[in-house]
């Protein structure tokens, strides 16, 4: 991977961002630029570009090209808070702007849409003060030379994504289910595609056949079980962090693991992460989320987020992997992804949904080792 680095000089005046503007004018689309984006920008980011991107977007200020309404192609500029080792050398040095992420809809590739977006958006930083920009993690050497004779960037530092030398992260997993994702997670742990250390699996349900995975996998296998009639909550959140305690780890992941943490518990273990069956906003205080055909649903926070969105038929559901807070379901998304569900039976809505947790946890889990 590279970090590329684009002097922001005269290219990048006004005039140049007129000239950006009028071109995808040009194309018979409409321009719009703010600070972070709108529910539907943001969820058409999460479609196309799977699910991380649009965290990034939301975080920044982005210019945004949109076809009959609908959004066909965008570029962040100026992202704050992202907390990626790579941003962590010539980005942080003064005069700097990011640049990135940035996409174009695959039916609107090859054309004028995405050079100018780029221009616009450096355009973008340029009228913020910056006097570079630097475009982070590029990989393909394809999109490198396109950056190189688009907007005469250049290499400014090498890296590779994986630190291998910093070891696997020992992990606790917190089930009450299935343990599909228990499974899935584990099975790309040994394969060494996500660098972590399965330590053990931590269950409050004593029959839940998750324990039956781990018993096979030969993974420690701890039940912590809640008597409700004869242990108060207190009493039982104390045995629950004593156990988790015991283990030392590093992170937790909660796989389908159905009882709130107490604020006491977070604040010994606040590196955790949660998937929840429901596609969520990014601000914690919402209770809606916008989708990319423009309609907007509850967010399904809690224990029973699909069979309310079924009864509410809503044609939308999703995936949403975050951090985990005291609040339920409101913790800092990781990555999301929305799910269309109108007519589908709710057995094929939990399929649907299963394959896609598969698909995002390791995602997110990734999102979280970067930014560590």
């Amino acid at each position: 991977m590279v970090n590329l680095i684009v002097d922001l000089d005269e290219r990048f005046d006004e005039s140049a961002r007129a000239r950006a503007v009028a071109t995808i004018a040009a194309t018979g689309c409409t321009f719009e630029e703010r600070r972070g984006a709108a529910d539907a920008t943001l969820a058409w980011i999460d479609e196309a570009f799977g699910g991380a991107w649009s965290g990034e977007a939301n975080a920044g200020s982005n210019v945004v090209a949109l076809r009959d309404g609908r959004a066909v192609g965008f570029a962040t500029y100026e992202p704050e808070h992202l907390g990626y080792r790579w941003l962590r050398g010539v980005a942080t040095q003064a005069g700097v702007g990011i640049f990135g992420p940035f996409g174009v809809d695959p039916s609107e590739r090859g054309g004028l849409l995405g050079g100018a977006l780029l221009d616009a958006a450096l355009c973008g930083l340029r009228a913020r003060g910056y006097r570079r920009a630097v475009i982070p993690a590029v990989g393909e050497e394809r999109l490198q030379r396109y950056y190189v004779e688009r907007v005469g960037a250049r290499v400014a530092e090498r890296f590779t994504v994986r630190d291998e030398g910093a070891g696997r992260v020992r992990t606790v997993v917190m089930a009450s289910g299935s343990g599909t994702n228990f499974q899935s997670v584990l099975e790309l742990a040994r394969a060494g595609t996500l660098p972590l250390e399965i330590a053990s699996l931590v269950c409050n349900k004593p029959n839940a056949f998750v324990i039956e995975r781990a018993r096979v996998a030969k993974i420690p296998a701890r039940v912590v079980a809640w008597d409700r009639a004869g242990e108060s909550r207190e009493a039982y959140d104390a045995r629950l962090l004593d156990t988790i305690g015991s283990e030392r780890p590093q992170l937790l992941l909660l796989l389908g693991w159905m009882h709130l943490l107490s604020p006491e518990f977070l604040e010994t273990f606040p590196d955790a992460i949660n998937v929840h069956p429901a596609y969520l906003p990014f601000e914690a205080t919402r209770d809606e989320v916008g989708l990319a055909d423009g309609s907007v649903i509850p967010a399904f926070r809690g224990a029973h987020a699909v069979r309310d969105a079924m009864a509410a038929r809503s044609a939308w559901s999703g995936v949403s992997v975050h951090m985990v807070t005291a609040q339920a379901d409101r913790g800092p998304i990781l990555v999301r992804m929305p799910l269309y569900i109108e007519g589908m039976p709710e057995a094929q809505v939990l399929e649907r949904l299963h394959a896609l947790e598969h698909d995002l946890v390791p995602r997110g889990i990734m999102r979280w080792i970067y930014e560590r």
